[in-house]
């Protein structure tokens, strides 16, 4: 095989299932204890004039128990049916503003060597969009402390 075998070298989280943001939502939390880097890749579908705001969250724990925004690099196609990707771009703690056009994409990048000592794990933020916007979020892991065919879980 060609290429890169994603189900074998990296380790998927579907850490916001596709549904309506409205009203806000937060993901699972991850943790990036066992990993190097994680890459989150944002789509939007249907989208409200105002489609919110997108922020990274590091967190003490699996629970959440304390979390504080953290600047992340990203990149963006934002033209309806587009597949091209912006040149690198970086957000601060105060996330990004999600585009109103339909079909839009968001590849973030966060190295676990960013993260603040005692905060292991990941959340994403989506702010109220104040109507109808329909988006989901994966994380996929790279770069596995222990590293096999099957990894374990890095949710609660």
């Amino acid at each position: 095989m060609k290429g890169i075998n994603l189900a074998e070298q990296c380790h998927i989280v579907n850490i916001l299932p596709p549904q309506d943001v409205d009203k806000g939502k937060t993901s699972d939390i991850f943790s990036m204890a066992n990993y190097a880097h994680a890459t989150i890749i944002v789509t939007c579908g249907s989208t409200h004039a105002d489609a919110g705001n997108i922020t990274i969250e590091e967190c003490d724990d699996l629970d959440g128990t304390n979390d504080t925004a953290i600047g992340f690099s990203y990149y963006k196609e934002e033209t309806a049916g587009g597949d091209t990707l912006s040149a690198k771009q970086t957000a601060t703690a105060a996330g990004i503003d999600v585009s109103a056009n339909d079909n839009t994409i968001y590849v973030i990048e966060i190295d676990a060597s960013q993260l603040s000592a005692g905060y292991p794990c990941l959340c994403l933020k989506w702010s109220d969009p104040g109507g109808a916007t329909f988006g989901s979020a994966v994380a996929i892991l790279s770069g596995a402390r222990y590293a096999g065919s099957e990894s374990a879980t890095a949710i609660a």
